[in-house]
């Protein structure tokens, strides 16, 4: 029998509503009884508590790892830390991070998984694929909800995220069947083809932003290709992953072929060492990222690195403003503004800066913050205590370094007694800001958008240019000619004309310079989940010098 334990506040409980206090917690112990496969039942059980379940009212008890088809209990419980629910601060779980048997166990399940994955026709992988696709699309609310309570976003983005991990999925499951050698002739009736094959056992470390999508948006094309992959999500966010390993299982994957091992920087040492190991994808800080990269080298593996990012917006003066504010506060605000290729530096030209600034700000104050499990909250909590700190830490210094706050900035504590709790902070508005101020320069990672003027376009594309980072940037302009000029001026992996932070799984995503390297998404992303065989055919004698 496995037990579920649900937190309900009373007051969903109509028959204890006058038995109680309304503000009382109670735990609702649920005995499930298991039939059919162990894991399937486990993700049904969890998944089946979100409809009723709100904001406050969830612990995790299931185990987090999954290999060999099911999920797997931590060896040991030592190094075990806390995971907490954004919007309320409670514990949500317990995160046990994997040592070295655990992970080489799970990477021979996945490298057993690879051996048969590898030899099915790309349609009949196709097939799977799009089976765990449907399952997402038909749970979506329920994955959505889940990702609410360990990641603190707002219900309407997670949902927008599930929808995008399942469009990946579809996207590459698409591919599979496609996946194609090249024929070439040689003189003498000789030819030649090529074969693209797949790495074999691949890695990916995901961010805790987003969790379920970032899983997806790796293992898709890694399995389209024929890889199997063994996945470490953020320590901070440990739950949603291993639905998805289950989801994979339920569509028909081999037994290991897409794994969970959880853990923070030891577990991912140990990931990146291991010889059984052909690449690593890797989204996270800039930091990490040279670690992860340098570690990999040691073993020769092939890596992609989705790193950090201080993108640039650039507005100028003949732009529809209306569309350009939008836009500004979608490069800033989304996810708490804990989004890497958010467009914190924008620039505007300064004769719209009075109306640029008096708009943004207005529209600014009164984004709804609060429970993030609401359909009309617009900004939920940030991912932790310490990182709630470092960005009012930012705030503080701008002040010091003359920066004018225009509005936010400030620790904000909604008035449901639950989230008293919780890691909000109100969205930031800095202005009167100089590129060699600390919060124009540094990844903010919260809800800070600074703003800066600007008088010429060959002046703010240096300006823009001006960085370490290259992940993304941004134009607001009517003038057509302008637009593709700046764009191919910008250096960065993704330009958005007229928008921003949108992501449609068919493009590619990645940066330049300290931003990364190589692609997630789009057609060319199958070239780093594979690798290009030759075959050269003699159809006659050899011709020899011995």
């Amino acid at each position: 029998t496995l037990y579920v334990f649900v937190l309900y506040r009373s007051h969903l409980l109509g028959s204890f509503k006058n038995k109680v206090k309304t503000n009382t917690s109670l735990i609702a112990v649920i005995p499930c009884v298991l039939s059919g496969p162990l894991p399937l039942t486990m993700a049904q059980s969890i998944l089946d508590t979100m409809p009723g379940a709100s904001t406050g009212t969830v612990v995790v008890t299931d185990h987090l790892n999954f290999w060999g088809g099911k999920r797997v209990q931590p060896r040991q419980e030592k190094n075990t830390e806390p995971v907490f629910e954004p919007a309320t601060g409670r514990v949500l779980c317990q995160m046990v991070p994997c040592g070295s048997e655990e992970v080489d166990e799970a990477i021979k399940s996945a490298h057993g998984a690879y051996l048969k994955w590898r030899k099915m026709a790309g349609m009949e992988r196709a097939r799977v694929m799009l089976e765990a696709a449907r399952i997402i699309r038909e749970r979506r609310e329920k994955i959505a909800k889940l990702e609410v309570i360990n990641n603190g976003k707002t219900i309407t983005e997670a949902l927008v995220d599930i929808d995008i991990a399942w469009q990946c999925i579809e996207y590459y499951a698409g591919m599979a069947g496609t996946l194609a050698g090249q024929h070439v002739q040689l003189p003498g009736g000789a030819f030649a083809y090529t074969r693209r094959e797949p790495l074999g056992v691949c890695v990916g470390i995901g961010a805790w932003n987003y969790p379920f999508q970032i899983a997806s948006w790796k293992s898709a094309p890694a399995l389209a290709c024929g890889n199997a992959m063994v996945f470490k999500p953020s320590p901070m966010t440990p739950v949603t992953a291993v639905i998805l390993a289950e989801i994979y299982k339920e569509a028909g994957v081999p037994d290991g072929l897409f794994c969970v091992v959880q853990g923070g920087a030891e577990t991912g040492t140990l990931l990146c060492h291991h010889p059984m190991v052909a690449k690593v994808s890797f989204t996270g800080s800039v930091p990490t990222g040279k670690k992860v990269m340098e570690m990999s080298a040691k073993g020769v593996k092939q890596v992609t690195l989705e790193l950090g990012g201080k993108s640039p917006l650039l507005i100028f003066k003949d732009c529809e403003l209306e569309n350009a504010v939008k836009g500004a506060l979608m490069a800033n605000f989304l996810t708490q503004g804990q989004v890497c290729c958010n467009g914190t530096r924008v620039f505007v030209q300064r004769e719209i800066m009075p109306q640029f600034l008096e708009e943004v700000v207005k529209r600014t104050k009164v984004i709804p913050l609060g429970d993030p499990m609401l359909d009309g909250t617009r900004m939920g909590a940030l991912i932790s205590k310490p990182q709630l700190e470092k960005v009012l830490g930012f705030v503080n210094q701008a002040k010091k370094e003359g920066a004018r706050v225009l509005c936010g900035g400030e620790p904000f504590v909604p008035s449901d007694p639950k989230l008293k709790g919780g890691y909000f902070m109100s969205p930031c508005v800095l202005d009167n800001c100089r590129d060699d101020m600390t919060c124009v320069k540094e990844e903010i990672f919260g809800p800070v958008m600074s703003v800066l003027p600007f008088d010429t376009e060959e002046e703010v594309i240096r300006r823009a240019n001006n960085t370490t980072f290259g992940l993304a940037s941004g134009v607001f302009t009517r003038d057509i000619s302008r637009a593709h000029r700046v764009a191919a001026d910008l250096e960065a992996g993704t330009c958005f004309i007229n928008n921003y932070n949108i992501s449609p799984v068919e493009v590619p995503f990645g940066g330049y310079k300290n931003s990364g390297f190589g692609r997630e998404n789009g057609q060319v992303t199958i070239e780093y989940y594979s690798q290009l065989k030759t075959v050269v055919v003699e159809m006659g004698d050899v011709e020899s010098l011995f």
